[in-house]
């Protein structure tokens, strides 16, 4: 099915008030989100991973959505950080490879055929779709990881939206620069949002060579005591006016 219409994005705050089932309860949320739950087994401790993906008929998208952290399992996959080999290919002539947070990659490893399978689905019914991937904590590691694989066996070339957005890829001073670049071309466009006081968007450390896509930080100042308020800075991707100056420099041309 041949759907013409011309891609229109979300105001940002929605695709967080949407991934999140309207955490704070806004009354904002579009739809009810309903996560789909692969339990799996991790170090001997029984995870979940979750993800969700809809067709968007109103703006002819698919959406691909990755959950936040939501109890102690997860919580303990977010610190067993060690690097992980991933793969290793050539790109434009250069030799890429790829290493990611141990335990995030083990977790979309459970998810990723899953994913791959129901976004060809779809697209097999809408090819003229453009594809979402959103995620918010933890699910934005996850959401990192997805738009690499979608492009790396698809080339297919997402629109990528997280909040409160981790580090989740290894590098060192040598690869960086060429690791980046390669990532953000797997994009069509890539919005990582980071609240400057939100400790997660530092986790996993640069100081241990972890980077995530691109860093976009959301308006207010850096505040060292906002670190260990996360509720606050943290859980509240959903207000209006932290993305003022992000539109405003979108707009400037």
């Amino acid at each position: 099915m041949q759907n013409n219409i011309n891609y229109t994005k979300l105001p940002y705050h929605q695709y967080f008030i949407d991934n999140t089932n309207d955490i704070n309860k806004t009354g904002k949320k579009r739809f009810e989100m309903k996560y789909n739950d692969i339990e799996y087994e991790w170090n001997g401790v029984i995870t979940h991973a979750n993800y969700e993906i809809n067709y968007d008929s109103e703006r002819n998208v698919i959406q691909v959505h990755f959950q936040g952290t939501q109890d102690m399992p997860d919580w303990l996959t977010n610190f067993v950080f060690l690097p992980k080999y991933y793969d290793s290919f050539s790109w434009n002539g250069k030799k890429i490879t790829l290493k990611v947070h141990k335990s995030w990659a083990a977790m979309y490893k459970v998810m990723k055929h899953f994913i791959r399978n129901g976004v060809s689905d779809l697209l097999a019914i809408h090819p003229a779709a453009e594809v979402e991937v959103i995620g918010f904590s933890l699910g934005s590691g996850q959401a990192q990881l997805c738009v690499q694989d979608l492009y790396y066996n698809f080339g297919i070339k997402s629109h990528l939206f997280t909040f409160g957005s981790v580090n989740c890829f290894k590098t060192n001073i040598f690869n960086r620069s060429k690791t980046k670049k390669y990532l953000r071309s797997c994009c069509k466009e890539y919005h990582l949002f980071c609240n400057r006081s939100d400790i997660v968007t530092y986790v996993v450390p640069r100081i241990f060579g972890f980077i995530k896509i691109n860093r976009n930080n959301v308006k207010g100042r850096f505040k060292f005591f906002g670190l260990f308020t996360p509720l606050k800075y943290h859980m509240h991707y959903d207000e209006e006016y932290l993305y003022e100056g992000i539109y405003k420099k979108e707009n400037k041309y």
